[in-house]
């Protein structure tokens, strides 16, 4: 079980790093379920995809995570803070979440981040935000445009 620890510690500490192929090669090889507020729910190469993408359109960033705690031989959790600056926008954000982490032989087979989405799009979407980020339509509009970011990203990978 500390072996999990350690994975938990490698991935968030090459997060720091803002590291994204380190951070991709802690997660198992034979299939990865991600999801969070704002992306869903990500599989394999999209969860690959998308930390690459997030390490690469942040600046001024500060990650810290703490209280890693081993609920059994393959589940772990930890709660984590982050702060940045959306390059496209300029607008800063700052989130504390709980991850929740499946890990089989040494790898992350699962993982998900649980975070209020209201908040973040207070703070990713300015006024507007902070006025409308509860109702299920700025949520839903948030979410798609993710995703439309993530397949526009996954596009240019691949050519």
């Amino acid at each position: 079980m500390n072996d999990n620890r350690t994975v938990v510690e490698r991935f968030y500490t090459a997060f720091q790093r803002l590291n994204a192929p380190e951070m991709n090669g802690l997660y198992s090889s034979n299939g990865i379920i991600y999801s969070n507020p704002v992306y869903g729910l990500l599989n394999n190469d999209e969860v690959h995809c998308m930390w690459a993408l997030f390490c690469s359109s942040v600046k001024d960033f500060s990650f810290s995570f703490s209280d890693i705690e081993l609920l059994d031989e393959e589940y772990t959790t930890c709660r984590w803070n982050l702060s940045y600056t959306i390059l496209q926008t300029g607008r800063k954000v700052n989130m504390r979440a709980k991850s929740f982490m499946r890990l089989s032989e040494g790898r992350i087979i699962e993982h998900s981040d649980a975070f209020r989405l209201s908040t973040f799009i207070g703070q990713a979407y300015g006024w507007t935000g902070w006025l409308f980020g509860w109702t299920g339509f700025l949520k839903k509009k948030a979410q798609l445009k993710a995703r439309k970011s993530l397949v526009e990203y996954i596009g240019n990978v691949e050519t």
